[in-house]
């Protein structure tokens, strides 16, 4: 089976939206970057004296649960670059699949794409496309409106 021009122009698409939905989780990762700002902000002493000052260890989970934050979202976004770049060059099914699962989890453009990213290469045309090997043969007929012939079986002598 070859791709269809409606095929190319999907994967062209969903390799586009990829980028957008990639360079949107970049800049909304950096959201982590307020807590780790308090957070040193509480261990530093700039948050209040005395016995209105938070205590340090809140400073430090602030600053790491931001820290977190940040490198979690960095790292689905370059993910998902990644995968935008594999599938317009139609390499790394599986890793496409993946990277359209996890991006579901950030709602709604992830959700989204990842639905969309999945209808597209659950395609058996898109699948052999990427990988090479062809699509098994469906069983039934392909007019669906002829019944289908059974083989032809010479006839057992009676017992």
């Amino acid at each position: 089976m070859q791709l269809t021009q409606q095929d190319h122009e999907h994967l062209k698409m969903l390799s586009i939206f990829h980028y957008i939905v990639a360079a949107l989780m970049a800049c909304f990762s950096c959201i982590g970057l307020i807590y780790v700002v308090l957070g040193i902000a509480m261990m530093s002493g700039g948050m209040g004296h005395g016995a209105q000052a938070p205590p340090e260890f809140m400073g430090l989970i602030f600053a790491i649960m931001g820290g977190a934050f940040i490198l979690f979202g960095l790292t689905l976004a370059t993910c998902v670059f990644m995968a935008g770049r594999n599938l317009a060059s139609y390499k790394r099914y599986t890793f496409c699949l993946v990277i359209a699962g996890l991006s579901c989890m950030w709602m709604p453009f992830g959700t989204i794409l990842g639905v969309f990213t999945f209808i597209v290469l659950l395609r058996p045309q898109v699948k052999e496309a990427f990988t090479g090997i062809p699509a098994p043969q469906p069983m039934y007929p392909a007019n669906p409106m002829s019944p289908m012939q059974p083989p032809d079986v010479p006839p057992q002598p009676p017992v």
